[in-house]
Protein backbone atom coordinates (compact mmCIF):
# COMPACT_ATOMS: atom_id res chain seq x y z
CA UNK A 1 0.00 0.00 0.00
CA UNK A 2 0.98 3.84 0.74
CA UNK A 3 4.35 3.94 2.01
CA UNK A 4 4.62 4.67 5.72
CA UNK A 5 6.32 7.49 7.57
CA UNK A 6 5.56 7.95 12.05
CA UNK A 7 6.90 9.30 15.34
CA UNK A 8 8.88 9.14 12.87
CA UNK A 9 10.05 12.25 10.83
CA UNK A 10 9.97 13.66 7.88
CA UNK A 11 9.43 16.88 6.60
CA UNK A 12 5.37 18.12 7.40
CA UNK A 13 5.10 14.81 9.29
CA UNK A 14 2.71 13.59 13.81
CA UNK A 15 1.03 10.01 13.55
CA UNK A 16 2.97 11.71 11.75
CA UNK A 17 6.62 10.04 3.25
CA UNK A 18 5.58 13.11 1.64
CA UNK A 19 4.55 16.07 4.11
CA UNK A 20 5.21 13.62 7.08
CA UNK A 21 4.32 10.54 6.50
CA UNK A 22 0.61 10.41 8.47
CA UNK A 23 -1.54 7.44 9.08
CA UNK A 24 -4.20 10.50 10.08
CA UNK A 25 -3.73 13.11 7.69
CA UNK A 26 -0.61 15.25 7.97
CA UNK A 27 0.90 13.50 11.15
CA UNK A 28 1.72 10.34 11.23
CA UNK A 29 -0.30 9.83 14.98
CA UNK A 30 -1.30 6.69 15.53
CA UNK A 31 -1.14 3.89 18.04
CA UNK A 32 0.17 0.08 18.20
CA UNK A 33 -2.33 -2.27 16.24
CA UNK A 34 -2.73 -6.00 17.04
CA UNK A 35 -4.01 -9.03 15.00
CA UNK A 36 -7.96 -9.72 15.14
CA UNK A 37 -7.57 -12.74 17.15
CA UNK A 38 -5.61 -10.79 20.20
CA UNK A 39 -8.57 -9.08 20.74
CA UNK A 40 -10.98 -10.47 23.89
CA UNK A 41 -14.23 -10.83 22.02
CA UNK A 42 -15.88 -10.64 25.79
CA UNK A 43 -15.79 -6.62 25.61
CA UNK A 44 -17.34 -4.02 28.10
CA UNK A 45 -20.34 -2.51 27.30
CA UNK A 46 -19.96 0.94 25.57
CA UNK A 47 -21.67 4.22 26.97
CA UNK A 48 -22.34 5.23 23.35
CA UNK A 49 -23.07 3.72 20.31
CA UNK A 50 -20.27 2.31 17.79
CA UNK A 51 -19.92 5.74 14.50
CA UNK A 52 -19.16 2.42 12.33
CA UNK A 53 -20.91 -1.13 11.80
CA UNK A 54 -19.07 -4.53 11.31
CA UNK A 55 -19.58 -4.85 7.45
CA UNK A 56 -20.15 -1.69 6.98
CA UNK A 57 -17.86 -0.08 3.64
CA UNK A 58 -15.49 2.98 4.82
CA UNK A 59 -12.81 5.13 3.80
CA UNK A 60 -9.77 4.54 5.87
CA UNK A 61 -6.18 6.27 6.34
CA UNK A 62 -3.46 4.33 5.32
CA UNK A 63 0.38 6.32 4.79
CA UNK A 64 -1.59 9.55 4.02
CA UNK A 65 -4.26 8.18 1.86
CA UNK A 66 -7.48 6.73 2.13
CA UNK A 67 -8.36 3.73 0.90
CA UNK A 68 -11.75 1.92 0.54
CA UNK A 69 -11.85 -0.67 3.75
CA UNK A 70 -14.35 -3.34 5.10
CA UNK A 71 -15.14 -3.24 9.26
CA UNK A 72 -14.61 -6.73 9.96
CA UNK A 73 -15.13 -6.16 13.21
CA UNK A 74 -16.00 -3.36 16.09
CA UNK A 75 -14.91 -3.75 19.57
CA UNK A 76 -15.23 -1.53 22.66
CA UNK A 77 -11.94 -1.49 24.57
CA UNK A 78 -9.80 0.68 27.61
CA UNK A 79 -12.98 3.22 26.86
CA UNK A 80 -12.86 3.50 22.96
CA UNK A 81 -14.59 2.10 20.04
CA UNK A 82 -11.46 -0.47 17.91
CA UNK A 83 -12.03 -1.35 13.96
CA UNK A 84 -10.51 -4.06 12.36
CA UNK A 85 -10.77 -3.29 9.21
CA UNK A 86 -9.89 -5.32 5.54
CA UNK A 87 -8.61 -2.32 2.52
CA UNK A 88 -10.73 -3.45 -0.33
CA UNK A 89 -8.79 -5.45 -3.30
CA UNK A 90 -5.35 -5.76 -0.87
CA UNK A 91 -3.84 -8.81 0.64
CA UNK A 92 -5.55 -9.45 4.05
CA UNK A 93 -1.70 -9.11 5.58
CA UNK A 94 -2.94 -5.39 5.40
CA UNK A 95 -5.89 -5.91 7.29
CA UNK A 96 -5.38 -3.88 10.84
CA UNK A 97 -6.95 -2.56 13.95
CA UNK A 98 -7.53 1.28 13.35
CA UNK A 99 -9.09 3.59 15.69
CA UNK A 100 -12.20 6.14 14.90
CA UNK A 101 -9.67 8.75 13.83
CA UNK A 102 -8.91 6.31 10.72
CA UNK A 103 -12.01 6.42 9.57
CA UNK A 104 -14.78 7.85 7.31
CA UNK A 105 -18.04 7.30 6.60
CA UNK A 106 -18.24 5.69 2.80
CA UNK A 107 -19.96 8.68 1.40
CA UNK A 108 -19.90 10.99 -1.98
CA UNK A 109 -18.32 14.16 -0.05
CA UNK A 110 -15.42 11.84 1.18
CA UNK A 111 -14.56 9.84 -2.18
CA UNK A 112 -14.26 13.50 -3.42
CA UNK A 113 -12.03 14.09 -0.45
CA UNK A 114 -10.40 10.86 -1.05
CA UNK A 115 -9.73 11.80 -5.19
CA UNK A 116 -8.73 14.92 -4.12
CA UNK A 117 -5.96 14.17 -1.53
CA UNK A 118 -4.56 11.40 -4.38
CA UNK A 119 -4.43 14.25 -7.02
CA UNK A 120 -2.32 16.55 -4.77
CA UNK A 121 -0.36 13.80 -3.57
CA UNK A 122 0.72 12.75 -7.46
CA UNK A 123 1.24 16.40 -8.05
CA UNK A 124 3.86 16.18 -4.62
CA UNK A 125 5.52 13.16 -5.55
CA UNK A 126 6.19 14.34 -9.60
CA UNK A 127 7.37 17.25 -7.77
CA UNK A 128 9.80 16.05 -5.42
CA UNK A 129 10.95 13.72 -8.10
CA UNK A 130 11.61 16.64 -10.74
CA UNK A 131 13.79 17.86 -7.82
CA UNK A 132 15.64 15.34 -7.43
CA UNK A 133 16.41 15.05 -10.87
CA UNK A 134 17.84 18.06 -10.63
CA UNK A 135 19.76 17.35 -7.76
CA UNK A 136 21.44 14.25 -9.05
CA UNK A 137 22.58 16.41 -12.34
CA UNK A 138 24.28 18.81 -10.08
CA UNK A 139 25.51 16.40 -7.74
CA UNK A 140 27.08 14.43 -10.77
CA UNK A 141 28.52 18.22 -12.57
CA UNK A 142 30.43 18.25 -9.19
CA UNK A 143 31.87 15.20 -8.58
CA UNK A 144 30.10 13.31 -5.51
CA UNK A 145 28.17 14.58 -3.02
CA UNK A 146 28.16 14.84 1.03
CA UNK A 147 24.72 12.89 2.37
CA UNK A 148 23.21 15.56 4.83
CA UNK A 149 22.43 14.19 8.16
CA UNK A 150 19.65 15.70 10.02
CA UNK A 151 19.68 16.05 13.92
CA UNK A 152 16.42 13.33 13.70
CA UNK A 153 16.89 10.70 11.60
CA UNK A 154 15.18 10.10 8.93
CA UNK A 155 12.70 7.08 8.40
CA UNK A 156 13.57 3.71 6.16
CA UNK A 157 11.76 2.96 3.73
CA UNK A 158 9.64 0.17 5.56
CA UNK A 159 10.23 1.57 8.72
CA UNK A 160 12.14 -0.02 11.87
CA UNK A 161 9.94 -3.67 12.86
CA UNK A 162 7.72 -3.33 15.25
CA UNK A 163 9.04 -5.45 17.99
CA UNK A 164 12.54 -3.55 17.68
CA UNK A 165 10.46 -0.56 19.40
CA UNK A 166 10.24 0.08 22.78
CA UNK A 167 6.96 0.04 23.83
CA UNK A 168 5.49 2.91 25.53
CA UNK A 169 1.86 2.69 26.73
CA UNK A 170 -0.34 5.64 26.53
CA UNK A 171 -2.76 6.04 29.38
CA UNK A 172 -6.25 5.33 27.91
CA UNK A 173 -7.60 8.59 28.67
CA UNK A 174 -4.71 10.58 26.80
CA UNK A 175 -5.11 8.09 23.55
CA UNK A 176 -9.04 9.82 23.50
CA UNK A 177 -7.35 13.10 24.13
CA UNK A 178 -5.33 12.23 21.09
CA UNK A 179 -8.68 11.15 19.26
CA UNK A 180 -10.25 14.25 20.16
CA UNK A 181 -7.23 16.25 19.11
CA UNK A 182 -7.07 14.78 15.78
CA UNK A 183 -10.44 14.96 15.77
CA UNK A 184 -10.84 19.25 16.32
CA UNK A 185 -7.82 20.21 13.73
CA UNK A 186 -8.77 17.77 10.96
CA UNK A 187 -12.27 17.08 10.69
CA UNK A 188 -13.63 20.36 12.57
CA UNK A 189 -10.95 22.80 11.42
CA UNK A 190 -10.12 24.21 14.94
CA UNK A 191 -6.73 25.23 16.65
CA UNK A 192 -5.42 25.01 19.47
CA UNK A 193 -5.23 28.66 21.23
CA UNK A 194 -1.39 29.75 21.55
CA UNK A 195 0.77 30.83 23.24
CA UNK A 196 -0.47 27.92 25.83
CA UNK A 197 -0.10 28.12 29.51
CA UNK A 198 0.93 25.49 30.94
CA UNK A 199 3.85 25.58 28.35
CA UNK A 200 5.39 22.35 27.44
CA UNK A 201 8.93 24.32 29.26
CA UNK A 202 6.19 24.79 32.19
CA UNK A 203 4.84 20.98 32.22
CA UNK A 204 8.90 19.71 32.42
CA UNK A 205 9.58 21.92 35.14
CA UNK A 206 6.30 21.41 36.89
CA UNK A 207 7.14 17.57 36.51
CA UNK A 208 10.72 18.31 37.96
CA UNK A 209 9.09 19.82 40.96
CA UNK A 210 6.60 17.01 41.46
CA UNK A 211 9.83 14.35 41.18
CA UNK A 212 12.11 16.94 43.96
CA UNK A 213 8.95 17.07 46.68
CA UNK A 214 8.11 13.15 45.64
CA UNK A 215 11.79 11.85 46.17
CA UNK A 216 13.97 14.49 48.07
CA UNK A 217 16.29 14.89 45.37
CA UNK A 218 16.21 15.06 41.74
CA UNK A 219 18.75 12.28 39.65
CA UNK A 220 20.83 12.86 36.80
CA UNK A 221 19.04 10.67 34.63
CA UNK A 222 15.63 12.35 35.47
CA UNK A 223 16.93 15.66 34.46
CA UNK A 224 18.44 14.46 31.26
CA UNK A 225 14.85 12.96 30.38
CA UNK A 226 13.47 16.18 30.82
CA UNK A 227 16.19 18.34 28.74
CA UNK A 228 15.64 15.53 26.11
CA UNK A 229 11.55 15.51 25.57
CA UNK A 230 12.34 19.36 25.67
CA UNK A 231 15.56 19.05 22.82
CA UNK A 232 12.92 16.48 20.65
CA UNK A 233 10.07 18.32 20.90
CA UNK A 234 11.77 21.83 19.54
CA UNK A 235 13.76 19.83 17.00
CA UNK A 236 10.71 17.86 16.23
CA UNK A 237 7.44 20.18 16.14
CA UNK A 238 7.76 21.67 12.73
CA UNK A 239 8.50 18.38 11.18
CA UNK A 240 6.52 15.71 12.64
CA UNK A 241 4.08 16.85 15.62
CA UNK A 242 1.81 19.56 13.85
CA UNK A 243 -0.85 18.76 11.38
CA UNK A 244 -0.96 20.39 7.80
CA UNK A 245 -3.59 23.41 8.81
CA UNK A 246 -1.39 24.33 11.47
CA UNK A 247 1.05 25.38 9.81
CA UNK A 248 0.28 28.63 8.87
CA UNK A 249 -0.02 29.36 13.05
CA UNK A 250 3.68 27.76 13.61
CA UNK A 251 5.04 30.41 11.12
CA UNK A 252 3.11 33.59 12.49
CA UNK A 253 4.31 32.69 16.08
CA UNK A 254 7.45 31.04 15.86
CA UNK A 255 10.81 32.70 14.89
CA UNK A 256 14.77 31.87 15.26
CA UNK A 257 14.69 33.45 18.98
CA UNK A 258 11.78 31.44 20.03
CA UNK A 259 11.68 28.18 21.02
CA UNK A 260 8.31 25.76 20.22
CA UNK A 261 8.29 24.72 23.88
CA UNK A 262 7.77 28.04 25.08
CA UNK A 263 4.66 28.55 22.85
CA UNK A 264 2.99 25.02 22.62
CA UNK A 265 1.46 23.39 25.39
CA UNK A 266 0.32 19.46 26.30
CA UNK A 267 -1.48 18.57 23.17
CA UNK A 268 1.27 18.51 21.28
CA UNK A 269 3.77 17.42 23.16
CA UNK A 270 1.52 14.34 23.60
CA UNK A 271 1.84 13.92 19.75
CA UNK A 272 5.11 13.28 20.50
CA UNK A 273 5.01 10.11 22.78
CA UNK A 274 3.39 8.77 19.46
CA UNK A 275 6.96 9.20 17.83
CA UNK A 276 9.09 8.74 20.67
CA UNK A 277 9.27 4.15 20.00
CA UNK A 278 10.92 5.22 16.43
CA UNK A 279 13.08 8.13 17.34
CA UNK A 280 14.88 6.09 20.10
CA UNK A 281 14.65 2.84 18.14
CA UNK A 282 17.60 5.49 15.75
CA UNK A 283 19.33 6.88 18.62
CA UNK A 284 20.79 3.06 19.62
CA UNK A 285 20.55 3.30 23.26
CA UNK A 286 21.94 0.13 25.40
CA UNK A 287 19.16 -2.32 26.28
CA UNK A 288 19.55 -1.98 29.93
CA UNK A 289 19.17 2.48 29.48
CA UNK A 290 16.54 1.82 26.99
CA UNK A 291 14.58 -0.24 29.84
CA UNK A 292 15.07 2.25 32.91
CA UNK A 293 13.75 5.19 30.16
CA UNK A 294 11.01 3.63 29.42
CA UNK A 295 9.91 3.44 33.56
CA UNK A 296 10.74 6.74 33.36
CA UNK A 297 8.56 7.58 30.63
CA UNK A 298 5.74 5.93 31.50
CA UNK A 299 6.08 7.88 34.74
CA UNK A 300 5.51 11.09 32.88
CA UNK A 301 2.69 10.20 31.21
CA UNK A 302 0.73 9.03 34.15
CA UNK A 303 1.74 12.75 35.70
CA UNK A 304 0.48 13.88 32.45
CA UNK A 305 -2.66 11.96 33.12
CA UNK A 306 -3.47 13.15 36.55
CA UNK A 307 -3.29 16.65 35.47
CA UNK A 308 -5.13 16.44 31.78
CA UNK A 309 -7.76 18.52 33.24
CA UNK A 310 -5.08 21.33 34.42
CA UNK A 311 -2.68 21.17 30.91
CA UNK A 312 -5.11 20.35 28.06
CA UNK A 313 -7.63 21.94 26.63
CA UNK A 314 -11.56 21.23 26.21
CA UNK A 315 -12.24 23.55 23.74
CA UNK A 316 -10.47 24.87 20.97
CA UNK A 317 -11.09 28.19 18.77
CA UNK A 318 -12.03 28.05 14.97
CA UNK A 319 -9.32 29.29 12.23
CA UNK A 320 -10.79 32.83 12.53
CA UNK A 321 -9.73 33.36 15.51
CA UNK A 322 -13.41 32.89 17.34
CA UNK A 323 -13.49 30.81 20.47
CA UNK A 324 -16.15 28.06 20.01
CA UNK A 325 -16.99 28.62 23.42
CA UNK A 326 -17.20 32.22 22.97
CA UNK A 327 -19.88 31.81 19.59
CA UNK A 328 -22.13 29.81 21.50
CA UNK A 329 -22.47 32.57 24.30
CA UNK A 330 -22.81 34.73 21.42
CA UNK A 331 -25.75 32.68 19.82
Amino acid sequence: MGSSNAAGVTDDSTSVSDEGGATTHDTDIDMADSKAEDVDSASPPSPHPSRFQEGEKVLAFHSQQLYAAKVQKAVYQMREWRYFVHYLGWNKNWDEWVGIDRLMKHTEENIQKQQELKKKQDTDKNGKAARGSQMRTKGSAGGRGRKRKSDIPQKDKDGPPPEKLVNIQIPPQLKKQLIDDCEFVNHLGKLVRLPRSPSVDEILKKYHDYRLKKDGVISDSVGEILNGLQCYFNKGLPAMLLYKNEREQFQELISEDVSPSSVYGAEHLLRLFVKLPEILFYANIEDETLTELKQKLQDFLRFLQKNQSAFFLSTYHSADGFDVASKKQDN
